[in-house]
Formats: C-alpha cells, sequence, structure tokens
C-alpha cells in the first residue's frame, strides 16, 4: 500500500508518547574491544522493540523512546559502535575503525537480543538506522516480527555518489565550498573517502576544520522543506568529528554492503510486515529508493509525508501510528 500525506511545512503538535527514562542500562562487550551502551524502558513484559539510530554514529536520544507506547512496549535502545556513550569513542585520536563495518553491527544488535532474552522484536530504524534494519532483517527475519522506518536508504553506492557529488547539481555553490574542502588531487575521486583522511589527520585544526566543511554540507541537502532548521552544522565540535568520522569510514566504503544488496534481496523480508515513512521534500535520499524497496518488499507499506524533509513534517505522526498498530501484534 502507498499513502500520501499533505500538510504544512509547519511542525504539528507532537504525536510522541510522554517522555520515559529507563527502567535498566548497561555496557555489553561485544569483542574486538568494544563495549555498546544499552538500554530498556517501557513495560518489561511488553512487546520487544529495538530502536536503531542513524548517521551512522549519532548515537541515540531520549526523545528515540518517545515513538512507542511505554504502557505495551519494552523499548531497547543502544549506541552503535564507537558512537553516543559505547566506547571506544570515534573521537579519539588513535581510533581504529576496522572493526565498524555493517556484518559487525548486524552481529551486535543479535548479541544484544540474546543478552536481554528477547525472542523476537520490532525492529524501528531512521535514516542510516533503515540500512542496518534491512540488513538485520535480511540476515535474521525469524527474529524480526515487523518493521517501522523512517527516511529510508538501503546503503546503495548510488546514494553516496547521489549526495557527495550528483547533488552539486541542485546546490552549485554548497557543493563547490564542500568539494574544495578537501586537497585538489583528492576533487576528482571519492569525496567520502578524502574527508576520512582529514578527519583522521595528526593537526587538530584539520579535522575540526574537515567536520565543519562536511557537517555544513550535510545541512544544505538534508531537506528542500522552507522551516528546515540547521543541525549538524551547529552542533558541538566534539560531536560533529565523531560522527563525520563514522559516516565518512561507512561510505568510502561503500556501507560495507555489496552494492545493490538490500534490494536484490528484499525477498527475504517475505512475511515481515513493515511501515516506511519518507518525506516528499528528502532531496539527501531521494523517493525512489523508498519505491524500489517497497516495490520489492511485499509486506511493506509506503508512506510518502508530503510536506517533510529528511524528518519533520508529520513524520512522527506516522511512525507513531505504525508501532501502535503493531503493539498488541505478538
Amino acid at each position: 500500500m502507498h499513502r500520501l500525506r499533505g500538510g504544512t511545512g509547519a511542525a504539528p503538535v507532537s504525536p510522541r508518547y510522554p517522555p520515559v527514562e529507563p527502567y535498566e542500562a548497561g555496557m555489553l562487550a561485544v569483542g574486538d574491544g568494544h563495549s555498546l551502551y544499552w538500554e530498556v524502558c517501557g513495560n518489561p513484559d511488553g512487546k520487544p522493540a529495538v530502536v536503531l539510530h542513524g548517521g551512522p554514529g549519532s548515537g541515540c536520544s531520549p526523545g528515540m523512546r518517545q515513538f512507542f507506547d511505554p504502557a505495551r512496549y519494552r523499548i531497547v535502545l543502544f549506541d552503535q559502535r564507537n558512537s553516543g556513550r559505547s566506547v571506544p569513542l570515534s573521537t579519539s585520536p588513535h581510533v581504529d575503525l576496522s572493526t565498524n563495518t555493517t556484518p559487525h553491527l548486524v552481529a551486535d544488535v543479535e548479541r544484544l537480543r540474546e543478552h536481554l532474552g528477547a525472542d523476537r522484536w520490532l525492529v524501528w530504524g531512521g535514516s542510516w538506522g533503515v540500512t542496518l534494519a534491512f540488513a538485520y532483517a535480511q540476515a535474521h527475519p525469524h527474529r524480526v516480527t515487523e518493521l517501522v522506518l523512517g527516511a529510508i536508504t538501503n546503503g546503495a553506492r548510488r546514494e553516496t555518489d547521489w549526495i557527495t557529488r550528483d547533488m552539486g547539481r541542485v546546490f552549485p555553490r554548497e557543493w563547490e565550498r564542500f568539494r574544495d574542502g578537501v586537497p585538489p588531487a583528492d576533487r576528482n575521486g571519492d569525496l567520502s573517502a578524502a574527508y576520512s583522511r582529514l578527519l583522521h589527520d595528526p593537526d587538530p585544526a584539520v579535522r575540526a576544520k574537515a567536520a565543519q566543511d562536511w557537517c555544513d554540507w550535510e545541512d544544505v541537502h538534508v531537506s528542500l522543506a522552507p522551516d528546515a532548521e540547521p543541525y549538524l552544522s551547529v552542533a558541538d565540535p566534539g560531536f560533529q568529528l565523531g560522527l563525520t568520522r563514522i559516516v565518512t569510514h561507512y561510505w568510502a566504503h561503500g556501507c560495507f554492503l555489496p552494492d545493490g544488496q538490500l534490494l536484490h534481496e528484499a525477498g527475504r523480508l517475505a512475511g515481515i510486515p513493515g511501515v516506511m515513512v519518507h518525506g516528499r521534500f528528502d532531496v539527501s535520499s531521494p523517493l525512489d529508493t523508498a519505491w524500489a524497496m517497497h516495490r520489492a518488499w511485499p509486506d511493506s507499506e509506503l508512506v510518502v509525508i508530503g510536506a517533510a524533509g529528511h524528518f519533520g513534517g508529520s513524520m512522527g505522526e506516522a511512525l507513531v501510528a505504525a508501532t501502535d498498530r503493531f503493539a498488541d501484534c505478538r
């Protein structure tokens, strides 16, 4: 089913549930020197659900708990490798990201499920978290009850090329500034890889400038909505560095997935019901990715929000409606 929602660019009254605090939290050692922060809130006897945050590398935020009815869900959040409250952090001067890949993260989700004793769970993902959700569900379809996904991505190389190069046709002046942030010899090559090298430069000033330049470009392309506000470009410099190091690490390596794998193997999602919510004004992740996944995944519903970008508008309302619908399904 495909539905289109209209509306204005103005933010609606929040449809989310009231804030809730974790009743349990801890650190889970997953090997390779990594320990992941996790927390659980809501109803200990409720339907299990796990939240996969975006970025990659943004970490979870308290607001993500509010997409679920805490009376009916056992809500699990965790920070992916090198991000948020997990250790080691990507901001460390000598961080090694070689054991931070999509297969590692998929294994981490499954290890966390086993650690918490959940037989099956709903998987909620946003942006990069959607790509990770698809990868996890295709690897472990019998552990997923439903998928609820916002801002649809699937890790294909064309998505990275679109953001780092092709969107220069939409924002030529801003893209030239972004391109010129790397040395001249790198400007016709893989800009993600070039920025990744700068973000690991021994000089902290070089690292900080590269993080700022990347975040400035992210805020330009994330939405065409008229009420879009800056987010990453005005973020704490430490957060900027940690996030951009992980993003460029993933993008420079094709998200550690065979190109097109998640679309080609979408048939593995058969029998898993799900809702995908996507903004019409999301120029960062054009709607064709969501449409292709919807066509290839027989049990999906696609909800297009007519006045939203990568997030915003009434996307929150649609995501909450989806978790409400699935709350009593076991």
